[in-house]
């Protein structure tokens, strides 16, 4: 083989790991299966048609929810490698350079590649739905989001058969992922593939910010916004705030290792402490942003599976966003041992410790929610109850970390490990899959199958405590973090074997729940009646799974659970709720008196206005995704390609007229009378 051929080989591949090698396999024949589907039964005009050009938020919401189960499984294999690398001391499973691969990437995947567009997936399946509106403010920049995302994603996960992962740790804290200290395309995959999905978060950001305060149903004031709507609103305020200074800082990053530029290099006038600050001005928001949607999810499980209304509705709302404010004033505890001081440590310790406060309002409101409840302890249930321990645990842990005197203790120890865990997966995680059994039926008209389910949810929660319990006590025992191997006399094993064993009883549990999934596709109970929960909202008042329009008639909201109130007029005959067991507290105004009893008596049928799928916000980001690309290995013809191809595709889409079309009535009559709402 030619010389000049070899050094590209060895430069563009990652050789010489069995691992790496098993993983290319994989990946081939993965990736030729699916052609072969595609192919064989003639699918690609429906892939492109229906999927790739879609701007429908429902069609949308699913894609990004196969794309956090198919991270959740990528962030989940390399926690299982790293946890079978440290079952036993002295153990060389994995190479060295491998194992600070594999942490760096499982970090940035669970939080940046699978808790962002799990949130994004239940923000684009519910809120417009639960706002009474037809779409989201901008469906096209809805679909760039997506697919900026994507192509972020991709680029990432591609880095460990192609060029080689990112290893300085999922912060990328300069100088080590400095050119000097952080050689080959590893970083730059990093760098690029954050900023280019980071430009979707944004847009999603904005996006729904704007179509929760523009676009709610005549009569839904803000105090009568759903719950999960509320945290959708406040992670957007979140995301719009915070992202500009994760960009900034990769910016700069980027500058350091592509231009020769110094920003972060201390011996020529550079201040790597910026990096620090800007990336945890983003990064401690960030853990709000992916928890709140979870909040807000429990919130809603909590009142529809204890027939109740939500206990303390409005410091429900007013907890929410005073951790919007809080979350900004808490970044410096990611670095006490770092010589800010005792005057800024305890300011940051004591705003630390006060963010416990509108936490804990909202667990003592979902318990009172639940108290003398009829409490129906279905798949979504079992995953909010389950969370509420998890996140006390998480929550007392974190008070103890904003101890600034006792953080030089527990930092960078698996103390911390352990806490943050506890914390986001107790949080997220749980939040998240509770969202997902609770809005499937919405999503695909059947019901996921509650015996996988409890299998899947008792497996990955016993497992969840047996493996990061003993990580506190490693914690206290002196282990770090990002510890590769460790001595057999540190006392240690034991609790590094009872760890591992934990991850794996966690990964079974995961299985399970693609089980589920599987299962309930060929074996799912239909949902013909589109409120199989008996839902409060008002999501639960169309369909399964909701016509593309999704409201024939635009709701009117006369107070807070419309759906519910809805459902309980017409239940008693009559539009007089005072006496509806559980809303005696609403009061009724004349309004209410007159308000429809259901959404079919809402008046004539109209046109609808739609907006008219599209390409290009496919073919933008996959630009955006070469022009990524050639710069992460200094191809920059390549990069300049990719960059031509965004611009002409924004300047086609701005001469761009005919972007929407109208529903006719006709039509709309045709599909109410399919769901037999005629």
């Amino acid at each position: 083989m030619p010389a000049a051929l070899t050094n590209f080989a060895t430069h563009f591949f990652v050789l010489g790991d069995p691992l790496i090698y098993g993983a290319d396999a994989s990946i081939i024949i993965v990736s030729i299966a699916i052609l072969f589907v595609l192919t064989y039964y003639k699918k690609w005009g429906w892939l492109w048609r229906e999927w790739l050009t879609t701007v429908d938020h429902k069609k949308i919401g699913i894609m990004y929810l196969i794309a956090a189960l198919l991270m959740f499984f990528r962030g989940g294999v390399d926690a299982i490698l790293m946890r079978t690398q440290l079952v036993w001391p002295g153990m060389h499973f994995l190479q060295s350079e491998h194992y600070n691969q594999i942490f760096t990437t499982h970090g940035t995947i669970m939080i940046l590649f699978m808790a962002m567009p799990f949130i994004f997936a239940m923000f684009n399946i519910a809120v417009p739905l639960q706002i009474g509106a037809r779409d989201v403010a901008f469906p096209y920049l809805n679909a760039i989001s997506f697919w900026m995302f994507f192509f972020g994603a991709m680029l990432l996960n591609i880095s460990f058969v192609i060029g080689g992962s990112p290893d300085a740790g999922w912060v990328s804290y300069p100088p080590l992922a400095g050119p000097e200290y952080s050689l080959g395309p590893g970083e730059n995959f990093y760098l690029l593939a954050l900023q280019i999905s980071g430009i979707g978060s944004m847009g999603t950001g904005i996006n729904f910010f704007v179509t929760i305060l523009k676009m709610r149903a005549p009569g839904m004031t803000m105090m009568r916004v759903p719950l999960f709507t509320w945290s959708a609103l406040a992670a957007s305020i979140l995301i719009i705030l915070a992202f500009p200074a994760l960009t900034a800082a990769l910016a700069l990053l980027l500058f350091d290792r592509l231009a020769g530029a110094h920003f972060f290099t201390m011996l020529a006038g550079g201040n790597p402490m910026m990096y620090v600050n800007l990336f945890w001005v983003w990064g401690h928001p960030e853990v709000y942003i992916v928890v709140l949607p979870a909040f807000g999810v429990f919130s809603e499980v909590v009142a529809t599976f204890s027939r109740k209304r939500t206990f303390g509705y409005a410091s429900m709302v007013a907890s929410m966003m005073a951790i919007v404010v809080l979350s900004y004033l808490v970044w410096v505890h990611h670095f006490f041992t770092m010589g800010a001081g005792p005057g800024v440590n305890s300011f940051f310790a004591l705003a630390s410790m006060i963010i416990g406060i509108p936490t804990g309002v909202k667990v003592f409101n979902w318990l009172f929610t639940m108290y003398r409840g009829r409490i129906r302890m279905t798949a979504p249930m079992l995953w909010t109850v389950g969370f509420i321990p998890n996140f006390a645990i998480g929550g007392a842990t974190g008070v103890m970390l904003a101890v600034a005197p006792a953080d030089y203790q527990y930092h960078n120890s698996y103390f911390l490990i352990a806490h943050f865990h506890q914390v986001l997966i107790g949080g997220v995680v749980y939040g998240m899959i509770a969202g997902m059994y609770y809005w499937w039926p919405k999503m695909f008209g059947h019901m996921l199958d509650e015996r996988w389910a409890r299998h899947a949810f008792w497996w990955f929660n016993i497992g969840f405590y047996v493996c990061f319990v003993p990580q506190y006590l490693l914690g206290f025992m002196g282990m770090t973090r990002r510890i590769y191997v460790y001595p057999a006399n540190m006392g240690w094993n034991t609790l590094n074997l009872v760890s591992t064993v934990g991850a794996y009883m966690m990964g079974l549990g995961f299985i399970f729940l693609v089980v589920d999934v599987v299962y309930s596709v060929f074996r799912g109970q239909r949902d013909k009646t589109g409120d199989p929960w008996d839902g409060r909202t008002l999501e639960w008042s169309l369909p399964s799974p909701a016509p593309h329009y999704n409201f024939a008639r635009i709701p009117v909201v006369t107070s807070r659970d419309a759906w519910w109130i809805m459902k309980e007029a017409r239940r008693k005959d009559t539009t007089d709720v005072s006496t509806t067991p559980g809303v005696d507290s609403v009061s009724v105004t004349k309004s209410k008196q007159n308000a429809p009893q259901t959404l079919a008596q809402a008046g004539k049928l109209k046109p609808i206005h739609m907006p008219k799928d599209s390409g290009r916000p496919f073919i933008l980001s996959l630009c955006f995704f070469l022009f990524g690309w050639g710069l992460v290995f200094e191809w920059y013809w390549l990069a300049i390609i990719g960059l031509l191809g965004v611009l002409t595709t924004l300047v086609l889409r701005s001469f761009e007229t005919d972007t929407s079309y109208h529903i006719p009535v006709e039509e709309i009559e045709k599909t109410e009378a399919a769901y037999g709402r005629a």
